[in-house]
């Protein structure tokens, strides 16, 4: 298994995703892990990893992405900077020894831009795609990046672009997290079969802790990773252009962002009394149970949503966008309240907030939907098919 990031619980989604799946494979499966890290610090994952792993082995890769190599690579070599930024050399060396000495079924890699690692192998491989990387990126240019240099980055989306196009094709089996990244994918290779194997939540884990009733009122946005640009972007329209409009009918809420890897100008906000910030958490449940709603003003498409799925598995009413929610399967009204603008966003959250009794029926609509689609022990027997067929070809 090849993955970018290691696996663990108290770090990013993907990170989230890629635990909870060797967690349930490795009751039928072994495996052998192969991840990059930025530090020796995050070898701390490690010994949690080996309960389920046969092995694990790290990589090293750039502590920052903007260093003048990688700049230079991105602009006048042949790939982008998302995949030099996470390329080691020694990884590609280890994993074409690994194949020689070993037997393998098959290799399940987990986004696009590790496949560079593999070469040429005769060894059947699924790619799982998160996002869709070109898309996420071009949001980001186009809504962040100032006019005079889009015209750089587009062509690095474009790279991005083409090289997902690539290692689409040449997987033998590929699959998206969502109905619509599927179609997206289908745009860019629609003569290749691509399949669904969704996000998911350990509901167990995340219906242990009862929710608290708060006062004052705590609006949540998190649990999540300020690396990922949507977050940042959506943590921005809730402060700037939604919690305005919900502080003049309820003037003693309170908004709370949790998450890591903040910028300055969220931690800043730490000092307005009417905001609280928590970067790093211990558990991720305390911030849902501590919440009295989470409100998700996503604008940038791409994946399933960790952290809506997780708010809902703990029983906290969510109000999100139709882009939020998208690949979720849920209702509007029934078991979330989706609303795309930040005048009815805000309208949706003084809602839920002066109406105790539809909070509690909102909530517990989407705990329940939660646990019957997307609970992770389900979602890993979705694996077994797909590697008994690709073991077969071998």
């Amino acid at each position: 298994m090849l993955v970018p990031y290691l696996p663990t619980i108290t770090m990013s989604g993907g990170q989230t995703r890629w635990y909870n799946i060797i967690k349930y494979l490795a009751k039928k499966h072994d495996i052998t892990l192969f991840s990059l890290i930025k530090d020796e610090s995050e070898k701390q994952f490690i010994p949690e990893l080996k309960k389920y792993c046969k092995k694990v082995e790290v990589f090293y890769r750039p502590k920052k992405p903007w260093t003048i190599r990688n700049i230079f690579l991105s602009v006048f070599g042949p790939f982008p900077l998302l995949v030099i930024r996470n390329s080691s050399l020694e990884e590609r060396r280890a994993i074409r020894k690994e194949i020689l000495r070993e037997k393998y079924d098959l290799i399940h890699a987990e986004t696009f831009y590790v496949m560079p690692h593999l070469g040429k192998t005769s060894v059947p491989t699924i790619l799982v795609e998160q996002t869709i990387w070109h898309d996420v990126y071009k949001h980001h240019v186009v809504n962040e990046i100032p006019f005079f240099l889009r015209p750089f980055f587009m062509q690095d989306v474009l790279k991005v672009k083409f090289w997902e196009k690539y290692y689409w094709s040449k997987a033998d089996r590929l699959f998206a997290v969502s109905e619509e990244d599927k179609g997206a994918m289908l745009k860019l290779v629609p003569k290749k079969e691509v399949g669904i194997i969704p996000n998911g939540v350990d509901c167990q884990s995340f219906a242990e802790k009862r929710r608290e009733k708060r006062l004052p009122p705590r609006i949540l946005y998190g649990v999540t990773n300020f690396e990922w640009l949507q977050n940042e972007e959506a943590a921005k329209i809730l402060i700037e252009e939604v919690w305005p409009r919900i502080k003049k009918s309820y003037q003693n809420a309170k908004v709370w962002i949790v998450g890591r890897k903040m910028p300055s100008w969220l931690r800043n906000l730490s000092k307005n009394e009417d905001v609280e910030v928590t970067e790093n958490i211990p558990d991720a449940r305390d911030a849902y149970r501590r919440a009295s709603v989470m409100v998700a003003p996503i604008k940038g498409a791409g994946g399933t949503r960790l952290k809506i799925l997780e708010a809902m598995a703990t029983g906290l009413p969510v109000i999100s966008t139709s882009v939020g929610v998208a690949g979720l399967k849920l209702t509007d009204k029934v078991n979330v309240l989706i609303a795309d603008t930040p005048a009815d966003l805000a309208e949706r959250t003084i809602m839920l907030l002066k109406d105790e009794r539809l909070s509690e029926i909102i909530g517990e609509a989407g705990r329940k939907h939660v646990q019957k689609n997307f609970d992770w022990e389900s979602i890993v027997k979705l694996h077994d098919p797909i590697y008994r067929e690709l073991a077969k070809r071998k």
